[in-house]
Parts: C-alpha cells; structure tokens; sequence
C-alpha cells in the first residue's frame, strides 16, 4: 500500500483530515493502524511530500500463451482473428514470468486472461502456483468463480465487465464480490476511455456534459459505460476495493506515449485510505491506483510520477524488451528499487 508523509499546514487542513478518518474509521473499512492526531500543531507551515511509486508487473495471456496485443482490437466474435492486434507472443510461459518477478521482488503485479478458454484459466493457475500471493488476477472474474483464485494463490481478483454490466454500474454484484472475496482481495478494473463523437463504439451518441470525459469501457473495451472516473465515483468505490487498475485504452499498446491528463486525474482524485500521526507527521495513505497505457521510454516513467502527485503506480508492457521491445526490463526494476529506497 503507498504511504506518503506531509507535515500539517494549518487547523483547516487537519480537520478536513479528520473528516476523511473519521469516515473510514467509522465505516465498513477496517484498518492495520490506529488513527490519532496531534493535540498540537507544528509550528513550521510548510509542506512536505514523500510517495514511493511502484512498477507493477503484468503477464497477459490469450489462448494459453503470454502475449502483448493492442487491447482496443480484442473482440467476442468468431472473426477476432481478422481484428486483432498482435505486438508479441512469448515462447515463456505464464509461470516463467510469474518466477522472474518473485525474483525480482516485485509484488502486486497482474495476470490478465485474455479470453475465458480452459488453456488461458491453465496458464493463469501455473502462474499464480510460481508466485503464490505476489499476483493478482483478472479475466470473466464473478461471484461464482473469485473465490477460487484466490485459493489457487492470486493475492486479488480484478473486476470489470461483471460489475459494470449492461453499460452500468451493478452494485448488487460488487456487494456479492465482496461477500465472498472480501474488500481487501478485490481490485476494480476502471480501464476507460475518453467520450468523444466517434462511430465504431457502442453508446457514441453524446451528451455535451459528457464531451471529454473518462467513461470506463467494458467487453473486452468494446461498450462504453455510463460511469465516468471523478472524485465522487473514486471515493465511492473505494468503499468496496482494495486497488483500482486502470488502463488507458486510447493508447494502450500502441506505444504511443502516456495519456498524461488520465494519470492527472488518477492522481488527483486517488481517495486516501486511512492516516496516523507520528509527531508533528500527518502520514496518509492512498487507495493504490496502478495505471497501464503508453509507457515507451524512461522518461515516461517520471512523467507518471510527477503528473499523479506520485500516488500512481504503473504497469510496461509491450515497450519491455521481456515483450520484444526496445525498453530495458533490468532498466525499469532498478527505477523500481530507486523509488522505494526514497521512503527509507
């Protein structure tokens, strides 16, 4: 979980603190601290930041084969294999890379089924088996069938089309994902796209309030919800997740760069979990919000970090040359590491 640290600025501050603590204290979250504040306030009114932001790994599988595939071209029809977009398939298998990153220390990566067939739900478990607890997983996840990744070893199961169902939001459904898995294993998938008049998606038809904003996609990103990603619908859903995923379809695997004004938002909006004092340190804790889209270069990373306030993990794909490209996998874990020994 990201921890960041900030002294107290002021009475104000504080006490919208407090509100928000309060909140989570007082509601259905359970918390691994105990939140108290200072009877006194630090008499230094600056402000001071620390975040530690993660890479997070991914192991994408289509018919049983770890694969790298421009996620807009996926379809549910007979004829996918004349739509979609292949950028690389691996001879490794799922298990392969699943042992790569436990090697690596790297946590809270994800395996993504691309495709409910047995040989993918195969490849998933081998994966989950290699790295019991370090991996999270999602693809055709239900009430039904959650439980029984996370006893094959998946730290969490990541949700979308099953709760955003129909183009909407079902809170039945995410209310029953809870019931079985727990708030604590459960990852939403808000992977969206930006609402703009354009045929081929479904739901194109706009209202101008709607005009530019984030809608989150589901069906293999071919329907456009109603829901679109702001502070209140982060918030509210943070009530029933532990993580939120979210990729940026319009440039996801094109390698085309990052879609920096949904990282802003992300970090803008990321709602904080829970908080505690130590001294005169208020130290806050944000819902993890990992983003996947456009990472190409290196310097993509930065830019991530500096445009979601550093409370936005991310996750490379196709640009890694582990997926036959031109970025240095060692290259990124060592940024990884950096970023973590920043918060020593």
């Amino acid at each position: 979980m990201r921890t960041c640290t900030f002294q107290t600025p002021s009475h104000s501050g504080l006490a919208r603190l407090q509100r928000n603590l309060d909140r989570s204290i007082h509601g259905s979250q359970e918390h691994r601290f105990i939140t108290t504040l200072p009877s006194t306030l630090s008499k230094s009114s600056g402000l001071s930041v620390r975040c530690a932001v993660r890479f997070r790994p991914c192991i994408d599988i289509h018919k049983g084969k770890v694969k790298q595939i421009v996620g807009s071209t996926l379809r549910d029809s007979k004829d996918e294999g004349s739509t979609l977009v292949t950028n690389f398939e691996s001879d490794k298998s799922a298990a392969e890379y699943a042992n790569l990153y436990k090697e690596d220390g790297l946590a809270g990566g994800h395996v993504i089924m691309l495709g409910a067939d047995p040989l993918s739900k195969s490849a998933s478990f081998d994966a989950l088996h290699a790295y019991p607890g370090g991996l999270q997983v999602g693809g055709g996840i239900n009430s039904d069938n959650a439980l029984s990744y996370i006893q094959e070893g998946a730290s969490h199961v990541i949700v979308t089309s099953y709760v955003f169902n129909n183009g909407q939001m079902d809170l039945d459904r995410l209310k029953d994902l809870v019931g079985v898995v727990g708030k604590q294993r459960l990852i939403l998938d808000l992977s969206c796209r930006k609402k703009i008049s354009s045929p081929g998606f479904h739901n194109s038809s706009l209202n101008p309030m709607q005009e530019g904003k984030y809608a989150i996609v589901t069906d293999r990103w071919q329907k456009f919800s109603d829901v679109y990603l702001d502070q209140k619908v982060l918030e509210f859903l943070a009530s029933y997740a532990d993580e939120f995923l979210v990729h940026g379809v319009d440039v996801e695997g094109k390698k085309l760069g990052i879609d920096e004004e949904l990282v802003a938002l992300l970090g803008r909006y990321s709602p904080v979990g829970f908080g505690f004092c130590i001294c005169d340190f208020v130290i806050i804790s944000h819902i993890p919000v990992t983003y996947a889209g456009g990472v190409t270069v290196m310097a993509d990373l930065e830019r991530i970090k500096d445009a979601g306030n550093g409370n936005v993990d991310v996750t490379v794909g196709s640009a890694l040359d582990i997926f036959g490209g031109n970025l240095a996998y060692k290259d990124v874990v060592a940024w990884h590491t950096q970023q973590q020994a920043l918060m020593v």
